[in-house]
């Protein structure tokens, strides 16, 4: 999954496909490269970000949209938790909804089920602006696979079936760097969940805090943890350089 944000201050690449243009050649780039999906987010949520209103999240998205999906050959996971966005989005043509609130919108399951889209159920405690304030876990993998089974029923009871479920237990996303290893340590844990596991540490700031803010060795560190992440489970990996971790994971677990 090729990440494309359509926002002025994502943590990594915020500001630099805003043009339409840059947009359309990053996406058809992520393609040529290896990505299977292309996710597009009109709202930053690193940690201590503020959100963005519904009418500026849709108003940065969809002329993307509009622009990319025609020329995609494959499909567009729209990154939003307001259910406007999400309706816009599908309406456009993307087929995947990637809701770090997990259904928090009322309306969302209706929009998710009624479009017949796909929904990634993401782990977050709180709001982004708030989530890295106080963290704490007994045990970060039991209490967050206890929330994607909850959140999972739910979406289920709202008739949206199993099959379009994702989950994905939400590197960087109130958790703290140990919490963010054990999870990749026990990814195959959330296996017992039956959904297809969704893993995105690309360039999240543990990496960071870990091996520091050169650019080589953030993009090693971000290789790694998704290596081991698809070794240990994960079927999709969110990721801002396709080329190599499309290369790293064909080499090292793919080939014979």
């Amino acid at each position: 999954m090729g990440i494309l944000n359509a926002t002025p201050d994502s943590f990594s690449d915020g500001g630099l496909y805003l043009d339409l243009e840059k947009a359309l050649d990053h996406a058809l780039q992520m393609q040529e490269e290896g990505a299977d999906i292309i996710d597009v987010g009109g709202e930053s949520t690193r940690p201590g970000s503020d959100p963005v209103p519904m009418e500026e999240e849709i108003r940065r998205v969809l002329p993307v949209l509009k622009k990319i999906i025609p020329r995609l050959k494959i499909p567009l996971s729209i990154d939003t938790r307001k259910a406007a966005v999400a309706e816009a989005a599908l309406g456009e043509g993307a087929q995947i909804v990637n809701d770090i609130s997990a259904l928090r919108d009322p309306q969302m399951p209706q929009v998710v089920q009624r479009n017949g889209a796909t929904v990634i159920l993401m782990h977050m405690r709180g709001e982004p602006k708030t989530m890295q304030e106080n963290v704490r876990y007994d045990d970060p993998v039991v209490e967050i696979a206890r929330y994607l089974k909850e959140r999972i029923l739910f979406a289920f009871g709202k008739g949206i079936p199993r099959e379009k479920i994702w989950i994905d237990p939400g590197i960087g996303f109130g958790k703290r760097i140990e919490d963010n290893l054990e999870i990749l340590k026990r990814l195959s844990d959330f296996k017992k969940l039956e959904c297809p596991i969704v893993f995105g540490s690309s360039r999240k700031s543990f990496i960071r805090k870990l091996l520091g803010d050169d650019p080589q060795q953030v993009l090693m560190g971000s290789l790694v943890t998704a290596v081991l992440a698809a070794e240990h489970g994960a079927s999709i990996l969110r990721v801002h350089d396709v080329r190599e971790t499309a290369n790293c994971v064909q080499k090292l677990i793919n080939s014979p």
